[in-house]
């Protein structure tokens, strides 16, 4: 069960069986699903609800209302240790700086209380919102991975390889001063 986060607009909670329409009605927005394609309501509970034991999942609430969902799956191998990023969130929430709000508390649990040392994310190469909101936490592009996902085109696209360092984030935290 993954612990219970919280930002200044955001809490980030376990998902609960109540929060199976809400996640669904989310996923099936035209522009969410060109992204997260596929889900109904059995891929919903068995991705958000029962996800595998490497992937830890939390609902995000804001107001009371379930807007998205971020997961992390961890790498525990100590030679390749890392752990990734997926997030999504609903039309009605893009552009309030949400998506970065919520990613910033995952990164802080991760690289603070998980002791990661290295966080990836991998968009869509032409999810431009979605790495514009990665940007701003402090995710770097590193490569392209062609041909990565099929869309729901059925065709194959391009994702962008993004990466994120401990030693990065706590450069670029603000710093406390003795005034």
């Amino acid at each position: 069960m993954p612990e219970t986060l919280r930002t200044e607009r955001l809490l980030l909670r376990t998902p609960r069986d109540e929060d199976v329409p809400a996640l669904l009605q989310l996923l099936t927005e035209p522009q969410v699903a060109q992204w997260w394609h596929g889900y109904d309501e059995a891929r919903v509970r068995a991705d958000f609800l029962a996800p595998p034991a490497d992937v830890t999942v939390w609902a995000l609430e804001h107001g009371g209302t379930v807007i998205g969902a971020i997961q992390v799956s961890e790498e525990l191998e100590p030679d390749y240790r890392h752990a990734g990023l997926d997030i999504f969130m609903g039309t009605a929430w893009h552009g309030r700086g949400l998506s970065s709000e919520a990613i910033r508390a995952v990164v802080g649990y991760l690289f603070a209380g998980r002791g990661h040392h290295r966080l990836v994310i991998d968009p869509a190469a032409d999810n431009v919102r979605a790495i514009r909101a990665y940007a701003r936490v402090g995710f770097r592009p590193v490569g392209v991975l062609r041909q990565y996902e099929r869309g729901p085109d059925g065709r194959w696209h391009d994702g962008l390889l993004m990466e994120l360092l401990a030693d990065e984030h706590h450069q670029s935290l603000p710093r406390a001063s003795n005034g």
